[in-house]
């Protein structure tokens, strides 16, 4: 006996890019926080119409960027300064030797904020994922070359089968499709 699967979201396709602008402004007024659009080229302005804001990675690189640059700290200076306090042909050990540290400290600054980027983007686009949902739906082959689609997630607490079906319809979608997990 087969399970019921589980459902992923409603899927619509747009006849333009004016036309899904359009009605990606209704959904984000609408109050649908759970959906996204996907289009062959990129749409000018689509970010505004969706409602995005700014992307909180900057905040996760910064502050890997941060304790990259302490890492290099410490790590030069304790052994120069503390541990092994050694002078080589007169030359000071102390914050005087603090230029030939910079290499280190801004090779490290760099490392940890790459590292960050890259695995504050695998979580926060919960990779890796082997198959996505919308992969599922027949339309989406479409959006690489001529097909402007939109998909609400069904994880939405606006999200309601018929009334979101109708509101899709009403405002330009066709083909409007229960996408299945």
């Amino acid at each position: 006996m087969s399970q019921p699967r589980k459902v992923y979201g409603l899927g619509a396709e747009f006849d333009s890019a004016a036309s899904l602008m359009a009605a990606a402004e209704k959904i984000r007024d609408t109050g649908f926080a759970h959906w996204d659009v996907h289009t062959p080229f990129p749409i000018h302005g689509m970010d505004k119409a969706m409602g995005l804001g700014k992307s909180k990675l900057s905040a996760a690189v910064f502050v890997g960027g941060l304790m990259g640059l302490l890492t290099g700290v410490l790590l030069v200076t304790i052994p120069s300064f503390v541990l092994y306090p050694i002078i080589v042909h007169g030359k000071p050990y102390n914050w005087a030797t603090a230029p030939a540290f910079f290499p280190i400290i801004f090779e490290l600054t760099v490392l940890f904020s790459a590292f960050t980027a890259v695995g504050t983007m695998f979580a926060m686009n919960q990779l890796p994922r082997l198959n996505h949902p919308v992969f599922n739906w027949d339309r989406f082959k479409r959006f690489t070359d001529d097909g402007f689609l939109m998909v609400i997630e069904a994880r939405d607490a606006k999200f309601s089968e018929s009334r979101t079906k109708a509101l899709l319809e009403e405002i330009g979608g066709k083909n409007v499709t229960l996408i299945h997990d």
